[in-house]
């Protein structure tokens, strides 16, 4: 049985989105403009089969292939947005579901941290794989389970402020986003999110 645990169509890719998966990814890096599809399911090692199957049908490019005992993670892109929808309507007939059958998603946590100290910039800065954060500006951290939507979420608080992505995490047991800005502007990119997120349907944990 495999479980779908997040299942979230990005429709552009932001800049500073794409910059952070060509930082850490090993796939086939996006440029901003493009559709994407982020996929998370368990248990982890299904989402090579999964993989094979979009690429062989489907004209997308995978970004990020991530395998892990529970979890597998699996970011596909391309120009066209109804390719990317091709490509996640093959994830589904793979997995014999629909869309909704997928986890909601849940913050666990969501915080805000206004004038960063300097000692907590430099700390935030020895993880991070985008931007890196200046003290005194606002910083926001926001945790989400399943880890497969902080890519979406992220990429939704770019669209609608003017922040920097500071660093993503889109696997594990939780995903996690930071940013930094203006106090004013991180707070429009924490409610954007935060609608993002409320706005997927799916099952509750």
């Amino acid at each position: 049985m495999i479980d779908l645990r997040a299942f979230a169509y990005i429709d552009q890719l932001q800049k500073q989105m794409v910059a952070y998966i060509g930082s850490s990814a090993r796939g086939y890096y996006p440029v901003s403009g493009q559709a994407a599809l982020f996929v998370e399911i368990a248990p982890g090692i299904e989402i090579n089969s999964i993989t094979d199957a979009v690429l062989k049908k489907v004209n997308v490019l995978p970004g990020a292939l991530v395998v892990e005992r529970t979890y597998g993670m699996l970011e596909v892109h391309a120009d066209s947005p109804a390719e990317v929808r091709q490509a996640g309507e093959v994830v589904l007939e793979y997995l014999g579901c629909k869309e909704t059958d997928r986890l909601k998603p849940k913050i666990l946590a969501s915080e805000t941290i206004e004038r960063i100290d300097p000692y907590m910039s430099q700390i935030v800065n020895r993880f991070r794989a985008a931007s890196m954060s200046i003290s005194d500006e606002t910083l926001h951290v926001l945790e989400i389970v399943p880890a497969g939507y902080a890519g979406y979420a992220a990429n939704e608080a770019e669209k609608a402020a003017d922040i920097k992505l500071i660093h993503v995490s889109v696997h594990g047991a939780s995903g996690r986003v930071y940013f930094a800005g203006s106090t004013s502007q991180v707070q429009s990119g924490k409610l954007a999110a935060q609608k993002s997120l409320a706005a997927l349907s799916g099952k509750e944990h």
